[in-house]
């Protein structure tokens, strides 16, 4: 086809190929040739964090990269966090701490959420209100959200059952 450029990556742990256009944004790509429609779509201006996947280990928003950049990398979006339909850990902490409402932002939410826990520090709740900033929720008020995201950062790290002046100790 006309403008259209073959790239290569890895998402979701499988290797794939496709061709697209060389303007096509990496959250189009995702949704519409990949088929992978947990990557939600909001702003298209990097403002709303709705499209947020990881892209090589980091938080990306991906309304503001091309396809064509994500040749060579490995891309991980919400659909690769359940393991044999079961919720993992963090998504989990999501429904018990009622972390989401109509659920349009919680893709976003989690793949953050799961970039920050990579980093391997505990942060406070006000560092965790700081990271998720960059992703917009309408229904919860956040507080569900932090909590959800604390909880689930004291598990990866070893703190779980820890108090909440424990946690905030940590950071």
């Amino acid at each position: 086809m006309k403008n259209e450029i073959e790239i290569s990556m890895q998402v979701n742990g499988e290797p794939m190929s496709l061709s697209v256009p060389s303007r096509m944004h990496a959250a189009d790509c995702l949704r519409h040739r990949v088929g992978l429609t947990g990557t939600h779509v909001g702003c298209e201006q990097g403002k709303c964090g709705m499209c947020t996947v990881q892209v090589d280990g980091q938080a990306v928003k991906s309304c503001l990269m091309l396809a064509v950049q994500l040749d060579g990398t490995d891309v991980r979006t919400v659909e690769s966090l359940a393991v044999d339909d079961q919720l993992n850990a963090l998504q989990l902490a999501f429904k018990r701490h009622h972390a989401l409402q109509c659920g349009f932002c919680t893709p976003g939410m989690l793949m953050l959420a799961t970039s920050l826990a990579a980093r391997g520090v505990m942060l406070s709740r006000e560092q965790i209100r700081s990271e998720i900033s960059g992703v917009l929720c309408r229904c919860t008020g956040y507080e569900g959200i932090v909590l959800a995201v604390e909880e689930y950062l004291q598990g990866q790290l070893g703190l779980a059952g820890a108090a909440p002046a424990l946690a905030e100790a940590a950071s």
